[in-house]
């Protein structure tokens, strides 16, 4: 069992945890200041520090300081009478592994030793899966050794210099932008313009005005002429993501433009001729659209001019490992935390076992939060989102009454970014807050999408399109993990 040292200037305390954790066969040494504990710790070598944040003497983040000057690898649990407090925050910040609120309960402090206890272990163990920085540049790495991603690959090749539409399929998060990227890099028209359009995430209004323009007084607000992205796109490729949730009225005037490559600006009269590849990509099943008369068949067979496939991520286990080690590798270079070394064991293989619903977007947030959650040189299975472990949202409720931990894991997350020099750091920190929005929302709605996007005041294929990007399992209860 472990070897636990604590200080704590508080005799009472001393003996609680000394009685409690010796019963559950841990040896534990027990001192009152900082000395004694800096001492112990040549001597004893222990395996996990218990340490009281308010000493009479000072500060525990000072004695923290020192111990990391020791032995930077020794897992620190926090002793504290406010869980919720700025110094609480701050010790989170510096790397300390956990903390627990005075009056102290022994379950759930030796659940917390027997934590910190396997974190030194692992600290001591090659990783199953090691980081590989060489690998580990921009969001639109198109990675994949499967069967049928070699598939993907091939006809990517055979269609790209072609100038009919392609229609990509699959589930969200799967890489659908990546693929239609690729045919463009590899067609004719590289060196023309290439546009993205996502339909679901602007309403039907503004989604036609985006494609086609408008005139100045074509509807209220229109101060000036807009150009649209068709007419801007002239010589190149436009990809249309989502276009299951385009309104009858646009599918009109894009079929129209598939068939005569001419169009007009909203509330204008001018034909404007054009020159533009589609591609397009969808997650929905557009024959059952055509049977509700949702979607028109004659649009869907016109951009049905290629059909790719995109597999989920759950049947390319070949796959798998290098999009982790890829991700993983991004994630600790983009965070700052370069004295992670890669995954343990048994955190790689909760990690193969998951099915991934959200697929490779999932994949590349759920390394984002264990990097971000880790403590010490090894992400071991503890420091993965509580969906990854089959842990429910119910179940990962603060252990000592205390909020989820979300503005204290944002307040690390912006200092320790700040401390990397990041450049991104508004966007990086929006990530965190909506994830943690979407989930509050979801749970309250019961995972009701459409009563999600009207609390929230957005479309529901934007409530869709971040579920896939957060990896939120939505049923009667939301299973997620705030940064």
């Amino acid at each position: 069992m472990a070897r636990v040292l604590v200080i704590d200037d508080d005799r009472s305390v001393r003996i609680l945890v000394e009685k409690g954790l010796e019963k559950s066969g841990h040896h534990v040494f027990a001192v009152a200041n900082e000395a004694e504990g800096l001492d112990a710790i040549r001597e004893f070598k222990p395996d996990v520090l218990l340490l009281d944040l308010v000493l009479k003497e000072g500060s525990g983040l000072t004695v923290f300081q020192n111990v990391q000057k020791l032995d930077s690898r020794l897992p620190v649990i926090f002793i504290t009478g406010e869980a919720g407090s700025e110094t609480t925050i701050e010790a989170m910040q510096m790397g300390a592994l956990d903390y627990i609120a005075k009056p102290l309960d022994i379950t759930i402090l030796s659940e917390l030793v027997e934590q910190a206890a396997r974190t030194r272990q692992l600290m001591n163990t090659p990783v199953a899966l090691g980081v590989n920085p060489a690998e580990s540049g921009g969001d639109d790495a198109f990675l994949g050794r499967s069967p049928k991603m070699l598939e993907v690959f091939k006809i990517i090749g055979r269609v790209a210099k072609q100038k009919i539409p392609v229609l990509i399929r699959g589930e969200s998060g799967t890489g659908k932008e990546l693929v239609a990227r690729a045919i463009y890099q590899h067609s004719d028209r590289f060196d023309r313009p290439f546009m993205e359009v996502n339909c679901a995430a602007l309403p039907d209004t503004l989604l036609e005005s985006e494609l086609f323009g408008h005139e100045k007084g074509a509807f209220t607000g229109a101060d000036q002429r807009r150009i649209g992205k068709f007419e801007q796109c002239d010589g190149g490729t436009i990809f249309l993501d989502e276009i299951g949730d385009m309104a009858p009225v646009v599918q009109a005037k894009v079929l129209r433009l598939l068939q005569e490559q001419r169009f007009e600006r909203v509330g204008g009269n001018e034909t404007i001729q054009t020159d533009v590849r589609i591609v397009t990509a969808t997650n929905r099943q557009l024959e059952e659209m055509v049977e509700k008369g949702s979607f028109r068949s004659d649009l869907m067979y016109r951009l049905n001019g290629v059909t790719i496939s995109l597999p989920p991520l759950r049947q390319r286990g070949a796959d798998i490992k290098d999009l982790l080690q890829y991700f993983l590798s991004q994630a600790i270079q983009e965070l700052g935390y370069p004295e992670l070394q890669g995954l343990s064991e048994d955190a790689l293989q909760a990690l193969m076992d998951y099915e991934w619903p959200g697929n490779v977007r999932e994949l590349r947030s759920v390394m984002r939060q264990a990097v971000i959650n880790s403590t010490g040189t090894v992400i071991a299975e503890s420091f993965l989102p509580p969906e990854i472990r089959g842990i429910q949202v119910e179940e990962t409720e603060s252990r000592n009454g205390a909020d989820d931990g979300s503005s204290m894991n944002l307040a690390g997350f912006v200092s320790r970014r700040l401390k990397a020099g990041s450049t991104n750091l508004y966007a990086e920190t929006l990530e965190i807050m909506e994830r943690y929005l979407m989930a509050q929302v979801l749970q309250q709605t019961e995972g009701n999408q459409s009563q999600a996007a009207e609390v929230l005041g957005i479309t529901r294929g934007k409530i869709r399109d971040r579920i896939a990007a957060f990896g939120i399992n939505v049923n009667k209860t939301v299973s997620v993990d705030p940064e």
